[in-house]
């Protein structure tokens, strides 16, 4: 046993702990697949700070580039004091907004955003311009490389901020697109008046939140959304016809609350007890809120959020010693429903009939849960199809997180993968043949389905997204016809059913090999044809290359290669302008020339390479 002792405590500069312990300051570090991936994390502490200068009224336009993983954000705010440049982007806690002296609602107040940026890049520049004279620095993970002096310039006032995120912290990291642009509309919706160019393109917003859901809701909406707003709170919501779910927008002080807060929550019983004090009826909060699109935005005095990324509210007052925010929200959204349903009866009467449609629904599918409830208690004690891990998501289990439950067609598939999980946090449910298509079948005939019941009861789907036994589904199907088949009507069940369960991220597509390329040295296992070519070209020769043509062909000792540290998953993403009936009409629905003329439209031919 080593000594503990004077020697055992490390004090680490402020850029070393930042990138030994980076989930500390941007959350999780990511590829860039992900919208809560790090680097966009990095692009949202650099914007913030172009936000703040135009919340005060300096700046009505940001330029964003992003060229060769390189990004660039200029603003033509008022420039960081000259003296103080190198201090704001490389001495930690150090900012202008740790009081309302400078910034009262500002969106970053603890003085570690840029910081974090500069050292999580392996190029930060900066250049701060102020009446005229401008002072640039140039730094490589946080570690000073060139020190301009102060010079002159004919240069508008604001702030240039370029960095290039280091891909030793985000491996393979690449930029996307759609991402970005999300990033960006979410700052036009919430800053009217201010015009973002990026690339070329140009997001600016003249309705604010009216134009969020107008933009992100695909198909109809049962009445004209609501807008309403007061002088720090603002809000739109609307209807559709969908029988599922609720989708909030939520913003403080312009920055986007993924994971919501006390102000989403405090919205959410604002909007049920508006109702029910209007329609004089004690309705079901969830009948109410079903089919919901909405989104809020609040301005907080002083605001605490969970976490440096800024994603969740924890605030409990609109300023210090002030009113609640739950307070400030249910007496605003009150009064401002209350009289636009007074004033517009015909959007009373829609919401009404959406809310009694609701509720019939709901009753009778909580009839048909009663009737196969017992049923499912039954399998749950012992169901065959499931080979189960030792902890869960759902339990607070030390190892909930890293759980997952793969969905395997076929005996020999399931034989393999169970071989070689990892038995702690990693289950097996083998499906048999192709499951029922629940896009066309009655509620009645899905809840009956024998099979549909046990991976209910495996999963405990119907305990919501917090009841779920596993934290990734993954659907471990074929590369064939079958098997695409078979991950179609497995993601139709999830999507029509749980579409909740999708977009909470917890569905995914396992990635495995199509070849094995090896030699007598060395085995490459490729996903695609391009990598085969590679392994090909890497091992020389006349390399053994054999083409998997289904799960059940991987023994167990190669398929621990690849449920492993290395296995490669596909989150399945659904992005909130699409419609779920209208997807699933098109690939499932009774449209066959419509599908048909799709194929023949995109129809490719393949080439066979010589690999002689």
């Amino acid at each position: 046993m080593s000594d503990y002792n004077e020697d055992s405590i490390r004090s680490l500069q402020w850029n070393v702990h930042l990138r030994e312990r980076p989930g500390m300051y941007i959350g999780k570090l990511g590829d860039g697949s992900e919208p809560d991936d790090g680097i966009y994390v990095l692009l949202k502490e650099v914007i913030d700070n172009s936000i703040d200068e135009f919340m005060r009224g300096y700046g009505r336009n940001i330029e964003v580039t992003i060229k060769d993983s390189q990004v660039s954000v200029r603003d033509y705010g008022r420039g960081m004091p000259l003296g103080k440049v190198i201090d704001c982007v490389a001495r930690i806690n150090t900012g202008g907004k740790f009081d309302d002296q400078a910034y009262d609602t500002a969106i970053g107040m603890n003085g570690v955003g840029v910081k974090a940026v500069n050292a999580l890049s392996t190029m930060f520049f900066v250049s701060s311009v102020v009446n005229g004279k401008k002072k640039s620095a140039r730094f490589s993970a946080g570690e000073i490389v060139e020190d301009f002096p102060i010079c002159e310039t004919d240069e508008h006032n604001g702030t240039f901020i370029s960095f290039l995120p280091d891909d030793k912290l985000f491996e393979n990291f690449h930029w996307y697109g759609e991402h970005v642009e999300r990033l960006l509309w979410n700052y036009a919706y919430l800053n009217r008046g201010l015009t973002i160019n990026f690339n070329g393109k140009k997001f600016v917003s003249k309705n604010g939140l009216l134009d969020l859901l107008h933009n992100n809701v695909s198909g109809e909406m049962l009445y004209e959304p609501i807008h309403l707003k007061d002088n720090d709170f603002e809000f739109a919501l609307v209807h559709t016809p969908r029988r599922y779910g609720e989708d909030y927008f939520s913003f403080v002080n312009s920055q986007y609350t993924l994971y919501g807060g006390t102000h989403q929550q405090a919205f959410k019983e604002a909007i049920v007890k508006a109702f029910r004090e209007f329609f004089k009826k004690e309705y079901d909060p969830v009948d109410i809120r079903t089919s919901i699109f909405a989104a809020l935005s609040l301005r907080v005095k002083n605001a605490m959020f969970e976490q440096q990324t800024k994603t969740k509210l924890g605030s409990i007052y609109m300023e210090p010693g002030g009113q609640t925010i739950r307070n400030y929200v249910n007496d605003n959204v009150c009064r401002l429903l209350d009289n636009y349903l007074h004033i517009h009866p015909e959007v009373a009467d829609a919401i009404q009939k959406k809310i009694q449609e609701s509720e019939r629904e709901r009753k009778a599918i909580a009839n048909l849960k009663k009737a196969t409830k017992e049923t499912q208690k039954k399998v749950s004690l012992n169901n065959s199809k499931l080979r189960d891990c030792r902890y869960h998501y759902n339990t607070n289990d030390k190892l909930g997180s890293e759980t997952m439950i793969f969905l395997t067609e076929g005996n020999s598939a399931s034989g393999s993968i169970t071989q070689s999980r990892d038995a702690n946090t990693q289950a097996v449910f083998s499906l048999r043949g192709k499951p029922e298509n629940v896009f066309k079948c009655s509620k009645q005939t899905m809840y009956r389905n024998e099979e549909l019941n046990l991976l209910r009861a495996a999963i405990r789907l119907d305990d919501g997204v917090d009841g779920i036994r596993y934290n990734k589904i993954v659907l471990a199907t074929d590369a064939d016809v079958d098997g695409m088949h078979i991950r179609l009507l497995l993601l139709t069940f999830f999507l029509h059913c749980y579409p909740d369960i999708v977009n909470s991220g917890h569905v995914y597509i396992l990635q495995t090999p199509l070849f094995r390329v090896r030699n007598k040295q060395k085995t490459i296992y490729c996903y695609s044809e391009a990598e085969k070519q590679s392994a090909i070209q890497e091992l020389k020769g006349k390399p053994e290359i054999t083409r998997f043509k289904g799960l059940g062909e991987i023994s167990a000792n190669e398929f621990v290669n690849f449920i492993g540290k290395s296995i490669r998953l596909d989150k399945v993403i659904l992005d909130r302008q699409t419609d779920i009936n209208d997807l699933l009409s098109f690939y499932l629905g009774d449209n066959d020339v419509d599908r048909q003329n799709f194929v023949f439209e995109n129809l490719r031919d393949e080439i066979d390479v010589d690999e002689s």
